[in-house]
């Protein structure tokens, strides 16, 4: 093994389930968290150069932090035309809550403040004690009683999207070294429900199936398209795909796994075989208590799972390692609800250090937080989290 690896390397041997010098590591957190990041390290961003597609502070603050894994989405490369924008809307690329990376993010802003994306999700920001987010507040098929009235909706055509610059985009990335690059698909359950409103969406599931797999199709077809064209446009330049769907909660799945089986897996398998005939590793996102699903998940060709909810049922990461480590990939582990936010420096330390030493043997995880790092969360805890030093451990803390 080299004394060190590129970025792309240290992800692709940790991938592979080999020992690499360090473990890898990722990075996802709120636009508060970016900026007290920024406010702290005030990166000097000359060596990153301007880019119209991604922030290159956010970028300068990456490399400051050694991270090794870059997102590519699909939502920095909307180009829709006028005719599917809403009246006196105007768009949005960087000021947007949801943007959890350097990359831009398309969104239409609409007069009365709230944003609307590619699909026709509509959004309004809702504030917190120490931040905000975006919150769901129109369901545009939610009137629909029947198939043919959802035949009526304007879904997105894939020549909405201009994938063109995405080479170019990668190769900026990389200019000074190669990080391994994944390409953001997006979610075929979570944007269904959220164009219907989740209680009728899951009604639908049991007493009116046609509407609830209609829905989940087209978008299926829309990403199937999509992710083609990506990987036709950019070849060897990316590495991996990645899509998610939240399909459990902190105890259980959030349906059945037959109702899952009938309508969820096979949209994703979809998505799954279009990856897989351009020889690309898969990464699946779901939140929570995901075990039982876990052989079916491998079962359909996912290689890397995220985010690792460590107290949420049946995800110990021992059991998981156990279990499931010669087959699977984990990303995530870092616990954003209560470490990360409520614990100590040390806490961190500790948990960053353990993780790595039980999910790290002999590769196989990308150490990263369980899902965006939250905007209470205190700076020097992210600090702590990205401490090098740490990510040698391989024995108990």
């Amino acid at each position: 093994m080299p004394k060190s690896l590129t970025p792309r390397d240290r992800v692709l041997t940790a991938f592979s389930h080999q020992q690499p010098d360090r473990c890898p590591v990722d990075f996802l957190a709120t636009n508060e968290v970016w900026a007290k990041l920024l406010a702290h390290f005030q990166p000097d961003a000359t060596a990153v150069g301007s880019s119209d597609y991604f922030d290159p502070q956010r970028e300068a603050i990456l490399r400051l932090l050694d991270v090794d894994c870059r997102v590519v989405s699909y939502d920095m490369f909307c180009n829709p035309p006028d005719d599917a924008l809403e009246p006196g809307a105007t768009i949005e690329w960087w000021d947007v809550l949801s943007r959890s990376t350097p990359c831009r993010m398309w969104r239409q802003r609409l007069p009365d403040g709230t944003m609307r994306e590619i699909f026709g999700r509509q959004m309004r920001i809702v504030r917190n004690p120490t931040g905000a987010y975006e919150e769901n507040c129109g369901y545009p098929l939610a009137a629909a009683t029947t198939v043919d009235e959802l035949k009526s909706y304007r879904f997105p055509d894939p020549d909405w999207w201009d994938y063109a610059a995405l080479p170019a985009v990668i190769d900026h990335l990389n200019r000074e070294q190669p990080y391994h690059i994944r390409f953001r698909i997006g979610s075929v359950f979570e944007v269904a429900w959220q164009l219907r409103g989740m209680s009728s969406f899951l009604t639908d599931m049991a007493m009116e199936p046609d509407i609830p797999k209609y829905i989940m199709e087209r978008l299926t077809d829309i990403y199937v398209e999509n992710t083609r064209r990506v990987l036709e446009v950019a070849g060897d330049k990316l590495d991996a795909v990645y899509f998610y769907d939240d399909v459990a909660s902190q105890k259980s799945l959030l349906i059945s796994k037959g109702m899952w089986g009938e309508f969820i897996r096979p949209c994703h398998e979809r998505i799954i075989e279009v990856a897989k005939q351009y020889n690309k590793t898969v990464m699946y996102h779901s939140d929570g208590a995901l075990r039982p699903l876990l052989p079916d998940l491998i079962d359909m060709g996912v290689d890397v799972l995220n985010p690792v909810q460590a107290d949420a049922k049946g995800m110990e990461p021992v059991a998981l390692k156990t279990d499931f480590g010669d087959q699977l990939v984990f990303h995530g582990g870092i616990d954003i609800i209560r470490t990360l936010p409520k614990g100590t420096v040390e806490d961190v330390r500790h948990e960053v250090s353990e993780r790595i030493r039980v999910l790290g043997q002999d590769g196989g995880y990308v150490l990263c937080s369980s899902h965006h790092i939250q905007s209470d969360t205190p700076l020097e805890n992210v600090l702590a989290m990205y401490d090098l030093a740490l990510r040698a451990s391989t024995t108990e803390a």
